[in-house]
């Protein structure tokens, strides 16, 4: 990278910099001459304390030195030692140079000559030289940060060179040619575009053939991750889980797929022409999506599954299942026990595919030992092989749509990676992304360098949190008034005593995998008969509840709809992952910052007060209000709140929606058979109040909670009215509550009578 010294500062730490001695004369000769002669950048900082400040809020630091003569009698509270083990905790690879004039060498123990990269007396060598010397490790240290692929596309693209190839832009030019084209090149800025390169390139490799540095990418991903193979995908997990699933899969294999799993599994199996089955989630009273009970892995429970299908032909009810599919961890942070899971599947099972979209992390934190995909446990000879699809942009930091697909052999099974490769060039493009390829081996490289010190950081922050948030509650609760809470536990038991959850340690809670373990003993998570060391609660994933239901799924009195909630957030640029009836999830990951945190909390006790004082809603919703305003206006925040609390009570939508997800409606065709009258146009929109004993195309997924109600295939008749009811029921309320409208894929919405109706793309009758 040109001019990467300047990029790269030098942290000089020194208490001497302001006196008048000789010392400080050549420190500050020392730091001109990097500045001037070696074009490297200086941050000074007096005292080992405040450098640790700058080092821990910036990781662009291109080396360390460290005056180890700081003078005892200063305000100094750390000690040099103390600085540099920190320093090499948190950063393994960062040069780190002891300066000095007094302390001999002898002098240094051994844990500290490990951890240093150089030594330079004030005294005994020239200025320019000990400048050099910096110079060197500087750029040595530039170097060796670039991770295999990213490296060498920073080094062709600094060639310069003249391209007769696509893409048309050619490293930017073509944008200059009109006003609409500048601006865009001005905003994202030269280096995008000319790291935006062509398949044509022979240098970078082939992401097709997994070739060059892609291959070693790849490679080095695959020992980061703990998997025998590793391919980047550029089109997002959707894609890795088709690839998966296409090179397993064929038309009539039976699956064993969980009903809570992303809408691409189940296009999976249209495209490849999968017999599903299914295995069934919990749910909790507050409509949590919770795990499969263990007891559904068994032999004897598939086999009775594969029995009373109507889809699976009587021939074939005897073979093997060829794929499984199970979402790891859920979106409210429910991660399973893998190898318990994988104890059960072998029997049944010929290759396991965990959906771990939102988990990509986890091999990197001891606080998840056991509950991945990838686990390194020991592989005994009846093990399937495992496939893992992995969004390394979703909480990792890969761009957008850039994706992990991990596969680790089975004790006799390989997956062969020419055959293999077949399934991958179907979906992959021929003319991929180069910055997508470089944010994922960047994003492997990070968590190589130092993902275990990350994730501490990022689990110590969320655990913060969730004290900061049930000590509050605690705190209102006690004056017998409310606040917000998360879903967690109650209280945590260490060495035999109880204590309320905000009293633990955050030390405890956040090195600790026993506290965030379900057990039917402490019944805080309301799953029943959850079974013992089977799925832990991520403590990264912040599932916020609000006032009006308990736990048991008793509806309150008085209540707060998150959805009122998340949209106030929205109204303080606080955006949510999800939101649900009477719970959201916000997820705390690389990006987020206590300030973030801290934010958070102002707006959550910025809502208790409009809520308390029943702000107008003009004041709160404007845009609402003048959109909606018979139904709105001269409304304030509380009773809003409490009507639409009243109305989902009323209307008992909770147990309308726990109902409508213990169904699996009848199957009439398989989804591919479904899909296949839609390319027939053997299809048409039908409107609920006339669905009853029709078969959608397509799979209906209503957000919340964003699973399939009913697929494409299966009937609506008299077994599935639950389902009938509960899209009835919210239909109802998107007319009751305008502006309320929630995301359901399959559905459309067109005005009748002044009403919203939804209708569906059916076979015909």
């Amino acid at each position: 990278m040109r001019d990467e010294k300047k990029q790269w500062p030098v942290l000089l730490v020194s208490g001497q910099f302001g006196m008048e001695n000789d010392d400080a004369f050549r420190l500050r000769e020392l730091a001109a001459e990097l500045e001037q002669a070696q074009e490297c950048s200086v941050i000074p900082s007096n005292s080992y304390e405040d450098a640790l400040e700058v080092f821990l809020s910036r990781a662009d630091l291109g080396c360390v030195i460290t005056d180890w003569d700081i003078p005892e009698e200063s305000a100094e509270k750390m000690y040099p030692e103390a600085f540099v083990k920190v320093i090499r905790q948190r950063n393994r690879t960062i040069p780190i140079v002891l300066l000095t004039d007094r302390l001999e060498t002898e002098n240094l123990t051994a844990e500290i000559l490990e951890q240093i990269d150089s030594c330079l007396w004030k005294t005994a060598d020239t200025i320019p030289f000990l400048a050099g010397r910096i110079s060197d490790l500087v750029e040595a240290y530039c170097r060796s940060v670039l991770p295999p692929f990213f490296g060498e596309l920073v080094r062709y693209a600094e060639k310069y060179k003249y391209a007769w190839h696509t893409p048309g832009h050619l490293g930017g030019q073509g944008f200059l040619r009109s006003p609409a084209g500048v601006a865009f090149y001005k905003y994202f800025g030269e280096n995008v575009f000319r790291s935006d390169l062509s398949i044509s390139v022979p240098e970078l490799g082939s992401l097709l053939d997994h070739e060059g540095v892609v291959r070693d990418a790849e490679r080095n991903s695959a020992r980061a991750f703990h998997a025998d193979q590793t391919y980047y995908v550029l089109n997002g997990t959707s894609t890795v889980n088709q690839i998966v699933w296409r090179s397993q899969v064929l038309p009539g294999d039976i699956a064993f797929v969980d009903r809570n799993c992303h809408k691409s599994l189940n296009y999976a199996m249209v495209i490849t022409g999968a017999l599903p089955v299914y295995m069934i989630p919990r749910r909790n009273r507050r409509g949590i999506i919770g795990p499969v009970r263990l007891s559904e892995f068994t032999p004897e429970s598939i086999r009775a599954k594969i029995g009373a299908s109507t889809l699976i032909p009587d021939g074939r009810k005897s073979n093997a299942v060829r794929m499984s599919a199970l979402t790891n961890s859920t979106y409210d942070g429910v991660c399973y026990n893998v190898v318990t899971i994988k104890k059960q599947l072998e029997r049944s099972v010929e290759n396991l595919h965990f959906d771990e979209a939102w988990y990509a992390y986890a091999c990197f934190s001891p606080m998840y030992r056991n509950h991945y995909g990838m686990t390194p446990d020991d592989v005994e000879a009846g093990h399937p092989p495992i496939f893992c699809s992995q969004s390394t942009h979703k909480l990792l930091t890969a761009f957008s749509q850039a994706s992990m697909l991990h596969i680790r052999n089975g004790g006799t099974v390989r997956i062969d990676p020419a055959e293999f490769n077949e399934s991958y060039m179907m979906h992959g493009s021929t003319s991929p992304q180069y910055n997508m390829i470089a944010s994922l081996d960047v994003a492997t490289r990070m968590m190589q360098d130092n993902g275990e010190v990350m994730m501490q950081d990022i689990i110590g922050e969320a655990v913060q949190l969730r004290r900061k948030t049930a000590s509050l509650a605690r705190e209102f609760a006690a004056k017998g008034d409310w606040f917000f809470d998360l879903w967690q536990p109650r209280q945590i038991t260490i060495d035999g005593r109880r204590i309320d959850f905000c009293d633990a340690p955050a030390e405890y809670l956040s090195t600790r995998q026993e506290p965030w373990i379900m057990s039917s003993a402490d019944n805080w998570h309301s799953f029943e008969g959850i079974e013992e060391n089977y799925v832990m609660l991520d403590p990264i994933k912040l599932t916020f509840t609000t006032p009006g239901i308990a736990d048991d799924g008793t509806m309150q009195p008085t209540g707060i709809p998150a959805s009122i909630v998340t949209n106030y957030l929205i109204s303080h640029n606080i955006v949510c992952e999800k939101t649900d009836y009477y719970s959201f999830l916000m997820l705390n990951s690389l990006g987020t910052t206590r300030a973030k945190q801290g934010t958070l909390l102002a707006a959550l006790l910025q809502f208790k007060r409009d809520y308390d004082n029943n702000t107008p809603l003009e004041e709160i919703f404007p845009e609402l209000v003048a959109a909606h305003p018979e139904q709105y206006a001269g409304t304030g925040l509380r009773d809003h709140a409490q009507r639409m609390h009243e109305y989902l009570k009323s209307h008992d939508v909770l147990g309308k929606m726990q109902a409508a997800f213990e169904v699996i409606p009848d199957q009439k065709l398989k989804p591919a058979d479904a899909y296949h009258e839609v390319v027939r146009r053997n299809v048409e929109f039908v409107f609920l109040d006339d669905m009853m004993n029709r078969i959608p195309a397509v799979m209906m997924v209503p957000y919340p909670p964003g699973i399939p109600i009913i697929m494409g295939g299966e009937i609506l008749n008299e077994k599935a009215r639950p389902i009938f009811d509960y899209l009835k029921t919210r239909e109802e309320f998107e007319n009751e509550f305008p502006g309320y409208e929630g995301d359901i894929h399959g559905v459309e919405r067109e005005a009748k009578d002044g009403l919203v109706c939804f209708k569906t793309m059916c076979i015909k009758a």
